[in-house]
Formats: C-alpha cells, structure tokens, sequence
C-alpha cells in the first residue's frame, strides 16, 4: 500500500484472515490521516523551519510507530508473515508500514521540488562558508532518508535508493559547482603555496562532513569528486611550482603538494620526474663547483681531491634523501628518482669527463684516507660511519670492479707499510663490500689478510732459526710472502743491485725458503720494500725511513765521499730517470747535497727537527703508473670475466641467439659493470676458438654449448 486508503483485497479467507486484513487496513488509514495533517503544516515551512519541523515530527512519528509494532506482534509474526509468504510483497510488518506510508504521504510530496535536500545543501553551503549551523538537525534529517530506503525483498535489510537519489545525488552535484567556483577564484588572487593549505584543509573539513552527519557511503564519491574539482583541475599548476618549492626548500609546501598529488592516478610522476632532474642538476652542479676550484688555484680539472669530490656528493645525496622521507614520506618512486639521479652524476660529471674510472679511483682513495692511521675520523671514532657514508656512494657506481681494483691495490699498501688504522675497520668495510657485491667480490681482499698472518709467523719462525744457528746476524728482518694471484703487486721493471750490508740476510732467507717449501719461487717486489738507516756521521743520531731504493743509494756513501749520477746507477743498477727521481728527494731533504750537476755528496751537516725522519715519499710517476696499471688489470680482468659468464649461461641454456645471450651476459654483469657489446662479440669469437661454443649448423646467430 503506498499512499491510498483502499484495503487489502482477500477472497475466501477464514474470520482470523478477515479480522487481520481488517486490522491492518484501518492501521494503514490511520498513518494515511494522521500524515495528511503533517504534510498540511509543512507546505507552508521553508528552509531551516521546515527542517526542525520535520525533525520534531520524524521522532515522534517513529517513537510512536515503534510502540504500535509492539502492539501489533501478533499480526506481525502471523498475519503479515503469511500474508509475505504467499507473495504478497506490499504487507509489511508494522514498523515498516509506517515508513512506507511516510514516505508517501509527507516525504514524496514535500521533496518534490527539492524542499528538503534544498533545505539541508544550504545549510551545508553556510557551513562552508564559515557559519555554524546545528549539524544534528542535519544529521537527523539524512537519517530519515537511509531509514526510508526499502529493500522489496527482505525489509530488514538496509537500503540506501531514497538517500542516493534525493540527496547524496544533489549534494555531489552542488559540491563541485561550490568548488569549482572556489578554487579558481582563490587562486586567482593568492600563492599556490597558499592553494595547497586551502586544499588540504578542505579535504579534511569533507572527510569531517562525512564523521559528522552523512552516510558513511557517501565518502568515496564524496572525497573522490573534491579530488578531481581541487587537485586534478589544477595538477598542471602544482607540477610546474613544484620546482620552485625545491629550489627554495619550502618543506612544508613539498609535504601538502606530495600529500595531495598522490590522491590522484599519474599525479606524482611528473614530480618524481622533475625531482630526478633536480637531483641530477644539483649533483653535477657541486662537481663542477669543485674543478672550477681547482682550476682557479691552477690544480687543472683532473686534480680534484678524493674527499671534498666524495663530501660534495654525499651532500647532494644526504640533503635530496632529506627531502624524500621527509616530504615524500619516503616513497619508493621518489627514491628511484633519487637512485637514478645519483647514478648519474656520480659515474658522468665535470671531474670524470669522459673516463668511466674517475668516480671509482677517488672514492678508492677516499676509502683508503679514511682507513689509514693518519686519519683524524679514525681519531674521532666515527669511522663506521664513514664507512658506512662511503658505501652510499659505492651502491650508485657502475664499474665496481675499478673501485674493487683501486682499493685492492690500496689495501695491499696499507697492510705491507702497515699504516691501517685498525684490523677492525678493514674486516668491517670487506664485510660491507662483501654484502654489497657478494664473497666473490672480496675473496682476494680476505685472502690478503690471510697472508699477512702466515707472514708473521714465517718471520718468526726465521729470526728463531737465526738465533740458533747464525748469532752474528745484526740486522731486524721482517718479511711478507704474499700470493702472486690475490696480491696486486708488480716486481720493478729493471735490475737490482742488492746493497753488500743486506746480502747475507737475503740468502740465508733464500735458503731458508727454499727448504721449507721446495718448488716455490720468491720474486723481491724491492719496489715495495722499505728500510731504517742510523746516522753515525751526524753530531745528532737520526733514524731514516727509506725505501730499499733510497737504501741502496745511502749506502754507497758508506764506501765514498762523493758519487756521481753514473756511479751511483752502475752500483745499484737504478734506471736513471728513476734514479733522478729518489736523488732529488734525498737532496730535497737535504741528506745529500749536489754543489755540482750530476754530483751527489753526503751532507754532514744534517738537521731535523725530529729523530725519526720519514724520506720513504711517493714518487709522482708511480701515482701516474698505478692508475695506468690498475686500468691496464681492470681490462684484461673483465675478458676473462665476460667469457666466463658467456660459458655459465651456455652450459645452462645449451643452445642460445646470438641477441639473448647478448642481453643475458649484460643482465648478469650490470651489478659489477657495465660490458660493451664489442667486448661481448669479443669474447664470443675467442670462445669459438676455443671449442666452448660452436654455431649450430645451418643458422647464423645461434650458437650450441660443446660440453
């Protein structure tokens, strides 16, 4: 029954069935007259008096039908039940037909021109404006509404149709028009700074609306409607002030526009975009700051010192993550950006040109800085993080195997001179390499260490021997026998004369060797090698740290008064441009003096102001050589490398095209380099060569494993 006072129609039904169909007939006239009254007075309300009328009368109706449905259990459990069971849909239970007779009779007819919605949206529109309004009256307006839904086939369960379609509808529709309207206008005369506080605050003032006094279904079509009128209306503006927010460093600016975009699809890419360049321009910028300085104190650009080149872009990296966790809550598209920003800079900028080793080779030598003695972080004790600064860096380097070169070479330094600043240190960034790279990476630096533990023990295994059988030794001797294949070290390129004073020693070591361990062969890195010599002809007694090139010089004199560049090259069979080279470190100490070209004498007039005087100094040639050499094994090591590769993945595959194994060979090295296709095609012909591989007949890119 929906609004008419005709009864139940019932053919050949017993009394009981008469007398119920009775009853719930003069129930439904009575709710139809008792409306008609209501709906009389409410045509003449408007707005706000409409509202707290129909409020007043909505609870009282609905406490009343309550205790009629009490009332009328009876009829509910049995007339109407069977009435519904035998599919006459239009019998409701008693509560229910109360509703469905407001609804027709008072809802229908008034919100027929929008009075009540109308009246609800306007004073949601004050509310907007800044006026207070009573939000329960509002609430207990649309709670009617959802109550008036009616689901035909189960009457209790919840039905939102008259509250979507009376209201939510409508209130969707004004909010976008009040936005719309809004937002441009505000924009027009204010910052999009100011925007995006604006923004932010009306999306939660919406989200409170929905808490406060609507259904909580409205607040997906709700918030997703402000989405598109406040954010994606006006994306394009955001995107393009966002540069001018990082320039400037406007955090709280970066947080709302990151906050807002990321409510939209694709809002966020054109700032991880822009964010990537930023970083990029930022990282390159401070690089070129630095060889800008170089140049100006007439260093040229290739001088750049490892650490302010590593301290500039850590900054660069320390001040953009910054910005990422804390303005982009650290999402993982913006640390991507990040990622491949500092990829970037770091491999390619002013101070590397276009060497693809630069990057590596000064972080190397950073790194060794930070773990000799001599370092004032060791001192400090925040070495670890240093380390752990270092590996930031590491992670962004696409050639790991120069860094891996330089800093094994650096390494076996550190150990033979013994200047790191702890074997803690070492054993912690071998650790940090190692879960970087794996155990392949750092094989060669553990077996390093290894290596100098068997050389302590064979030194003293030696001076034991001595005691017992020579006692007229006087010379301290310490030897490192040292792997030919994990140590980085070359024997010099020329003849040694081995100084008479140091002789003996070295053939009793020799022999000594050579009976413990018949077979292997001994090369001297004399180049390596280093000395302590006492002054006797000074007033003063210094102790001089040398080289065993500077050695074998000093000792000469011990034998002559004066030598000239010839004598001294016959007696030590020194190459002499390289003898030029340790000669003027001698003179420039001024340990030898040379009155005459190509003439040396000691000095007997010698002065320090300490006693231990340290003339063991590298030569700048050999700093040249040792980035030469380290390229010259980094070259020869990455053939290897690649036909080793080749020959893993064609065991594993069997047969292969020519371009998958290309992109698989390039998948598989990208952690440790990056391999040229021609080096690639290189090591494919070398292994045909060699029985590896072989093309499979009849095609002309595919080649089979031959086991």
């Amino acid at each position: 029954m929906h609004g008419s006072e005709g009864g139940i129609g019932l053919g050949g039904k017993s009394g009981a069935s008469l007398m119920g169909s009775d009853l719930y007939n003069n129930l439904t006239k009575y709710f139809v007259n008792h409306l008609q009254g209501l709906r009389e007075v409410a045509e003449t309300l408007q707005d706000e008096a409409l509202l707290r009328y129909y409020a007043a009368e909505w609870d009282r109706y609905t406490t009343g039908a309550n205790y009629i449905n009490r009332l009328f259990t009876y009829l509910n459990r049995h007339w109407v039940r069977r009435e519904r069971d035998e599919g006459r849909k239009n019998v409701y239970p008693v509560y229910t037909l109360a509703l469905v007779q407001w609804k027709a009779c008072l809802f229908i007819p008034i919100q027929r021109q929008q009075k009540l919605a109308g009246a609800i949206l306007r004073l949601i529109e004050n509310q907007r404006n800044g006026e207070t309004i009573d939000q329960g009256l509002v609430k207990k307006v649309v709670d009617s509404f959802v109550s008036l839904g009616l689901d035909e086939t189960d009457t209790n369960k919840a039905c939102l149709d008259v509250y979507k379609e009376h209201f939510e509808g409508p209130f969707i529709e004004t909010t976008e028009t009040y936005y719309n309207h809004e937002s441009e206008s505000f924009i027009a005369s204010h910052s999009v700074s100011d925007y995006l506080k604006k923004a932010e605050e009306r999306l939660k003032e919406e989200e409170d609306r929905v808490d406060r006094y609507l259904n909580t279904g409205t607040r997906k079509p709700l918030i997703s409607k402000c989405e598109a009128v406040l954010i994606r209306a006006h994306s394009e503006l955001m995107w393009d002030s966002f540069q001018n927010l990082l320039d400037f460093d406007k955090d709280e600016d970066l947080q709302r526009m990151y906050s807002l975009l990321s409510r939209i699809p694709e809002g966020l890419e054109p700032l991880r975009k822009k964010f990537e360049e930023h970083v990029k321009k930022a990282g390159l910028a401070a690089v070129s700051r630095l060889v800008g300085e170089s140049a100006s104190r007439g260093e040229g650009g290739d001088a750049v010192e490892p650490k302010p080149y590593v301290d500039a872009l850590l900054e660069v990296h320390r001040k953009n993550s910054d910005t990422v966790t804390r303005s982009f809550r650290g999402e993982a598209g913006f640390v991507a950006s990040l990622d491949k920003a500092c990829r970037d800079f770091m491999n390619r900028n002013a101070a590397t040109g276009t060497s693809n080793s630069k990057s590596p080779e000064l972080l190397a030598k950073h790194t060794d800085l930070l773990l000799r003695k001599s370092n004032k972080v060791a001192e400090e004790g925040d070495l670890e993080g240093a380390l752990n600064r270092v590996m930031i860096l590491f992670k962004y380097l696409e050639d790991k195997d120069i860094f891996q070169t330089f800093y094994t070479t650096r390494l076996s330094k550190r150990l033979i001179h013994g200047v790191s600043a702890s074997d803690e240190s070492e054993a912690s960034m071998i650790s940090k390499l190692k879960e970087a790279c794996g155990f392949e990476y750092t094989n060669k630096l553990q077996r390093m260490f290894t290596d100098m533990s068997l050389s302590k023990d064979l030194t003293d295994q030696f001076k034991a021997r001595m005691e017992q059988t020579h006692d007229d030794i006087d010379i301290s001797f310490s030897i490192m026998v040292l792997g030919t294949n994990f140590w980085p070290l070359n024997p010099p390129g020329h003849d040694f004369i081995i100084p008479q004073e140091m002789q003996a020693t070295y053939d009793r070591f020799q022999r000594y060797y050579q009976m413990k361990h018949s077979g292997r062969k001994l090369t001297w890195l004399w180049n390596y090698s280093k000395n302590e010599l006492r002054t006797n002809y000074t007033n003063q007694k210094y102790i001089l740290m040398t080289s065993t090139f500077q050695t074998a010089i000093l000792l000469q004199f011990n034998r002559n008064d004066t030598l000239s560049l010839d004598e001294l090259h016959i007696a030590t069979s020194i190459p002499k441009d390289h003898l030029v080279q340790v000669l003027a470190l001698l003179t420039k100490a001024k340990v030898l003096v040379s009155e005459e070209a190509g003439q040396y004498d000691l000095n007997p007039n010698f002065k320090s102001k300490k006693i231990r005087v340290n003339l063991n100094q590298p030569i700048k040639s050999d700093t040249k050589a040792e980035s030469t050499e380290v390229m010259k094994t980094v070259d020869e090591d990455r053939k290897y490398v690649i036909q080793a590769t080749i020959v893993r993945i064609m065991k594993a595959r069997k047969t292969m095209k020519n371009q998958a194994l290309l992109d698989e060979v390039i998948s598989q090295l990208t952690q440790r380099f990056t391999p040229k296709v021609p080096d690639i095609k290189k090591a494919i012909d070398t292994l045909l060569e060699k029985d590896y591989i072989e093309r499979v007949d009849g095609t002309r890119d595919t080649f089979a494993y031959l086991a």
